[in-house]
């Protein structure tokens, strides 16, 4: 980590922030017996993999991992899945990214599921930097964090030989 880097949230904290969102699904979805976790490549889809792993160990819902791969830089939604929309039909789905800017990346993620029927669609990031250009409201955040436009955050998690952790740069 270089010397322009804040720690924001290490290894063990992350894992706090991550509990705490899967039992925050967990009770908003008390009735349900499936859910897709919906993770944005890569980052995202890394963080629904973990709330995956929590959810398995605290309910007793059919989990189903969903990927969604975006052209970030496209000025329009140009979107895959790893699964075909029968499979997120009329389910509850959590859309999942690591970090909230400016809300255009969750936004073309929720345009994925915008002409498929589904119960209800919540989202999660591990980090909301309150930076919304697209009205995109959060369900379940780890961090709310202030910061200014010229400041980056880095989510490192399953990284080959590099400990998980959250900085500000």
């Amino acid at each position: 980590m270089a010397a322009s880097q804040l720690l924001i949230l290490n290894k063990k904290q992350i894992q706090q922030k991550i509990d705490r969102i899967a039992y925050q699904i967990l009770e908003d979805n008390l009735n349900e017996k499936e859910i897709v976790l919906a993770g944005i490549w890569d980052r995202g889809y890394k963080l629904a993999k973990r709330l995956e792993k929590v959810l398995k160990k605290i309910s007793d819902f059919k989990l189903t991992l969903l990927r969604i791969d975006l052209e970030r830089e496209a000025s329009k939604l140009i979107a895959s899945t790893d699964l075909d929309e029968n499979q997120w039909k009329n389910k509850v789905i959590i859309l999942v990214d690591d970090v909230l800017n400016s809300g255009k990346t969750l936004a073309y993620g929720l345009g994925v599921f915008l002409n498929t029927p589904h119960k209800k669609i919540r989202t999660v990031v591990l980090v909301d930097r309150s930076h919304k250009i697209f009205p995109i409201a959060t369900d379940f955040v780890g961090l709310e964090l202030a910061t200014i436009l010229k400041e980056h955050v880095d989510v490192v998690m399953d990284v080959e030989g590099e400990e998980d952790r959250v900085y500000l740069s």
